[in-house]
């Protein structure tokens, strides 16, 4: 059985996901923000070895305590292929303008539709464009669950006025990618509140 904890961490709120394979007492952790010692608190708390660490997209906002929690746990960090440049400069991933200046590289370089097999889950990659240029979405089918990051929100969609930014990509992201999800597929998103692919279609502007 797959089930997830996560905190809210952070001046920008950000939502910290640890999905756990409850089945294998492994985990996985989707965008460590600030605060590592909460997180690991959370992933000790769990019961459940962590096997990786997966970044939707690479503002600062969202990998923060990546470097840290990875070292601290002895895995590999994943993030999209397109994000390199990203989490590698600190004015482009935002972390500059915080006071703290973040680069970072990943292990592991995913693709769109990679298919992950982590802790004993399949994990859907989905390269989905916008936000950043090398945004990633999360989609475990059996579990029906997305972790959307920035790119889809209730009612709403990730900003577009960052570096690598595009609102026609963001939309087209979310109409011809995410939007063929099942209808009851969860959403769990960066920032704000859970919803589902077929609230989004019906009361969601992006969406339509």
């Amino acid at each position: 059985m797959i089930t997830y904890d996560y905190k809210v961490i952070g001046l920008i709120a950000t939502n910290c996901y640890l999905i756990k394979n409850e089945d294998t007492k492994q985990s996985v952790l989707i965008d460590p923000a600030e605060a590592p010692q909460r997180l690991q608190e959370m992933i000790d708390k769990s019961g459940c070895e962590l096997k990786a660490v997966l970044l939707t997209h690479g503002h600062s906002d969202h990998i923060s305590a990546a470097k840290e929690v990875c070292e601290k746990n002895h895995v590999r960090l994943y993030a999209g292929e397109d994000e390199k440049e990203l989490l590698q400069n600190p004015q482009l991933n935002l972390s500059s303008q915080l006071g703290a200046a973040i680069s970072i590289e990943a292990d592991c370089w995913v693709k769109d539709n990679d298919q992950l097999n982590i802790a004993g889950m399949d994990i859907k990659a989905i390269h989905t464009p916008g936000h950043t240029a090398g945004g990633m979405c999360y989609y475990i089918e059996e579990a029906g669950l997305l972790f959307s990051g920035d790119t889809l929100f209730a009612e709403s969609v990730g900003k577009t006025d960052f570096p690598t930014g595009s609102m026609s990509e963001l939309v087209r992201s979310v109409k011809e990618k995410l939007m063929i999800l099942p209808d009851d597929t969860r959403v769990l998103p960066g920032h704000g509140e859970d919803t589902s692919i077929g609230y989004e279609k019906k009361y969601n502007p992006y969406c339509q």
